[in-house]
């Protein structure tokens, strides 16, 4: 087990300013660093300003980009069932690739807890207080892994009626996202992120005069839907201002899968420009809303005084369509489902850095075990701690993606390549050229062999991922 903590370092993954050199392997080890990790549901890549969208306001993440570093092309790695984030909180809770994870669940409750394998598990071992508030969504019961575990939230806030199949037109009234008598995100006329903001400060607050490192995992709900918010939030996002998404068709063209699912049904068919711009004008409202409550958290971070000896990431278990390709969910492909925001900061991070190369969002958690000296033993995820110090240029030389039996893709460089095995369809993009995925490049002559070399190495990643799909099933589709 290496010792790598870093002088005056304290692991909150969202706010701390960089003091002194990263890992400095020649300085004496002090105080083992705090770990904050802060989570969002349902936030895609770019939902936040400091990722191009000029649309949004999200002055807090955007400072915390400033202050440190930023993985532009952070994945997760896809899902088994249609709740995405289940799997994707299964990867990151134990460190195990997406099928190896699947295969876990029976195990979870029993041999892991058991054998202390699991994320925070393997933190107190190492000597730390852990502490978790808000959705947790695996097999497990958090107060058996956390020392401390508050207002555990179930997947989602509890939908209701009028939140689907709406809007039809401007006209329906019916729903409104700061109505709190429709419940969801609101319980006893306080929003959820609000919740989970106030117990992160408590807990600041308590372990400002203790010595022993902490591990806080901060799970928002937020932006899931329904997208509910304070009507001062909503108001700010006028629907004439708000850019309709890239493509923007009136529903998907191939079933994969997905096409009619929960999430699916949040807006109407045929896709409207109308219900489109709607449900990203929530989805940018409760953005903002989160935005400010991680404010308080940074904000309450600084006056513990633990702020010094704190490492932040900010990230989340998957995208959102809300609107691209005809799609609301994140049960699909697309960088606007599968990559999300990826910020970290704290001593001896570089200000303002941009890493483009492809990670998981997976591999925080073996970059926190590291910096804590904790036990990687088992552990497929790889730390992030090399690229940050300019050791590599890249911990994945491909990037891997599934979905149920339905999907899998393939990105390589800046190609990426799209497989439905079931209706034997494939869809090819350059996202240098093609940022947006609307240009599928599948017949063109001139990239078979390009075809050809994708889906050979997409077979290889799925012996390294145990999964032993089939890539061509089903009758082809035109």
């Amino acid at each position: 087990m290496n010792n790598l903590w870093i002088p005056r370092i304290t692991f909150l993954w969202l706010a701390c300013l960089p003091t002194t050199s990263l890992l400095a392997q020649s300085e004496p080890a002090q105080q083992p660093p705090n770990i904050l990790f802060v989570f969002a549901d349902d936030l895609a890549f770019d939902c936040v300003q400091s990722s191009g969208n000029r649309e949004i306001r999200t002055p807090n993440l955007d400072a915390m980009a400033k202050q440190g570093v930023t993985f532009t092309h952070a994945y997760n790695m896809g899902a088994w069932t249609g709740a995405v984030c289940i799997s994707s909180r299964t990867m990151l809770n134990t460190g195990q690739f997406l099928w190896r994870a699947e295969r876990l669940k029976k195990e979870l409750r029993t041999e892991w807890v058991k054998e202390e394998k699991l994320w925070s598990q393997r933190l107190h071992q190492a000597g730390y207080q852990t502490y978790m508030t808000g959705k947790w969504h695996i097999p497990v019961d958090a107060n058996k892994v956390f020392d401390t575990a508050r207002h555990i939230r179930p997947g989602m806030p509890k939908q209701t009626d009028s939140g689907y199949h709406r809007p039809k037109s401007p006209d329906d009234k019916d729903w409104l996202p700061w109505d709190a008598s429709k419940g969801g995100f609101w319980e006893g006329g306080k929003h959820w992120s609000e919740v989970v903001a106030d117990d992160a400060i408590d807990f600041l607050h308590t372990a400002k005069n203790d010595i022993k490192p902490f591990f806080m995992y901060i799970a928002f709900n937020a932006p899931h839907d329904p997208r509910q918010s304070p009507q001062s939030y909503v108001d700010s996002y006028p629907l004439d201002k708000i850019s309709l998404p890239k493509p923007f068709v009136e529903d998907y063209p191939y079933p994969i899968g997905c096409n009619r699912i929960r999430d699916e049904i949040l807006a109407p068919f045929p896709r409207t420009p109308h219900n489109v711009k709607v449900n990203r004008q929530e989805y940018y409202a409760i953005i903002e809303h989160l935005d400010d409550q991680i404010g308080r958290i940074w904000d309450a971070l600084e006056k513990s005084g633990k702020a010094d000896n704190t490492y932040i990431c900010f990230t989340a278990d998957h995208g959102l369509a809300v609107g691209h390709h005809g799609l609301m969910g994140k049960q699909n492909m697309y960088d606007h489902s599968v990559r999300v925001p990826f910020f970290m900061k704290g001593p001896g991070i570089d200000s303002g850095e941009r890493l483009q190369a492809p990670i998981y969002i997976q591999d925080i958690m073996p970059t926190s075990l590291e910096l804590a000296g904790a036990s990687l033993q088992g552990i497929d995820f790889k730390s992030l701690l090399p690229m940050i110090r300019g050791e590599t240029n890249q911990s994945y030389e491909s990037i891997y993606g599934a979905y149920t039996t339905h999907q899998r893709m393939i990105t390589h460089d800046h190609h990426k390549l799209i497989v439905y095995p079931q209706i034997n369809k494939m869809r090819l993009f350059d996202l240098n050229s093609d940022p947006w995925e609307e240009h599928d490049l599948i017949d063109q002559p001139d990239k078979q062999s390009l075809v050809t070399e994708l889906h050979g190495r997409l077979e290889k990643l799925q012996i390294e991922m145990e999964d032993t799909l089939p890539l061509e099933t089903g009758p082809k589709q035109p």
